[in-house]
């Protein structure tokens, strides 16, 4: 039996997955979308959601857990990446981490340095986490934060579908199901009906030959 197969390969070792999947989330939290293949995204898209579910939690545990499955990361901030790049080896050490060791939350002055450089996993707590709790309570709803946009080009060398993965505002709605009838909507209702056994039903027509020999009345002799 197929058993313990979900999820998707990716052509990738376990390791080689694991880290994809964490980079894709802390590129995600870092600038609010990515681009990438349509797959990749469908495949992320669950990791961050539970993120997103912890990071609304809020507890210690909550986040030992998340910095268990994400990581963490330091983010530059866009107004001193030049400068970040301009200063020498020792002075970045400065920038990404204090004197003890340990990563920089915020961007803060401190002595020495005009700037610092942030965290991702306190950026997921401290900013993703509480915006997604006031658009819950907000709507009334749970879950769905996140978005894929499909792109109409396609990636060069293989041709891969694209698509863009993002944060949804704290003002979007979620989509209600749509009732109206579609060329997909037909196509999947005919699968459906094919792959389970049942008998196709044609709507509004039907053979000649019923309808020759429901409409004609016996004759008499």
């Amino acid at each position: 039996m197929r058993h313990r197969v979900r999820g998707r390969k990716l052509a990738r070792t376990n390791k080689h997955r694991l880290a994809l999947r964490r980079n894709l989330a802390q590129s995600l939290f870092e600038h609010g979308e990515l681009r990438t293949t349509v797959i990749k995204a469908k495949e992320v898209r669950g990791f961050v959601e539970k993120l997103i579910t912890l990071a609304i939690d809020g507890s210690l545990a909550a986040r030992q857990r998340a910095e268990a499955l994400l990581r963490d990361r330091s983010i530059i901030p866009a107004e001193h990446r030049e400068d970040y790049d301009r200063m020498s080896d020792a002075k970045r050490d400065k920038v990404l981490r204090s004197r003890s060791g340990r990563r920089h939350r915020a961007n803060k002055t401190r002595p020495g340095l005009k700037f610092s450089a942030e965290s991702v996993l306190h950026k997921l707590f401290a900013e993703i986490g509480p915006r997604m709790k006031q658009r819950n309570e907000k709507l009334g709803s749970r879950g769905g934060y996140t978005r894929i946009i499909k792109l109409s080009e396609r990636r060069l060398g293989d041709a891969g579908p694209l698509a863009i993965l993002q944060l949804v505002g704290p003002d979007d709605n979620a989509r209600t199901k749509s009732s109206a009838r579609t060329e997909r909507k037909r196509r999947a209702r005919v699968k459906y009906t094919v792959y389970a056994g049942k008998p196709r039903a044609h709507r509004g027509r039907r053979t000649s030959r019923t309808a020759k020999a429901e409409g004609e009345a016996p004759k008499a002799e």
